[in-house]
């Protein structure tokens, strides 16, 4: 019998005084019987950084050709192509050519160090491409806290972002590895 994917539904109220952006988005988050918790908030988080009308979910881990999140020009190209963990070069060199832009969210602590230290070298040749780091502290916070339903306020001011709930409060600041952490809208 094949596994289906645990569903959740998520109300992710942002206030991102940086961009000025603020909006209410009622996400459904589908998580793949082979994608971590840990995975599934890096996601949630990833689009409450670059929140946009127009910024969707990809198909995930079941399809390898497209991102974790993504954002479409109303022509249907790629502008924005977000990436998370730690992608083969040959990934992020794909991404470069198709997006206008690509942010790789890098979660994974000592791990995610060795990764850069491994492909820093050979990725400073793209000039559209951003690499961020999140403390795995802040995504595991997350992960003790999430429920199936949630609500979640993000504020995000100075480059700093809160994501509020009922039960705790997760601050994370992005360490930018390389490029820079706005993305025009």
């Amino acid at each position: 019998m094949a596994l289906t994917a645990t569903i959740y539904k998520a109300e992710l109220q942002i206030s991102d005084m940086d961009r000025h952006y603020y909006a209410t988005h009622a996400l459904t988050l589908a998580q793949h019987p082979s994608e971590t918790e840990a995975r599934l908030m890096a996601r949630l988080l990833a689009f409450a950084l670059y929140a946009d009308d127009r910024l969707e979910f990809g198909k995930g881990l079941s399809d390898d050709s497209e991102p974790a999140l993504l954002r479409r020009a109303y022509t249907q190209e790629i502008e924005l192509w977000i990436e998370l963990g730690q992608p083969d070069e040959a990934r992020i060199r794909k991404a470069c050519h198709r997006a206008e832009q690509v942010v790789v969210i890098n979660f994974a602590g000592p791990v995610g160090d060795i990764w850069w230290d491994k492909t820093a070298g050979s990725l400073r040749r793209f000039d559209n491409l951003t690499v961020l780091e999140v403390p795995a502290e802040a995504i595991a916070t997350m992960v003790d806290i999430v429920e199936r339903s949630s609500r979640w306020q993000c504020l995000i001011q100075d480059g700093e972002m809160q994501l509020i709930n009922e039960d705790a409060v997760v601050v994370v600041t992005p360490h930018v590895r390389m490029g820079r952490y706005l993305v025009e809208a």
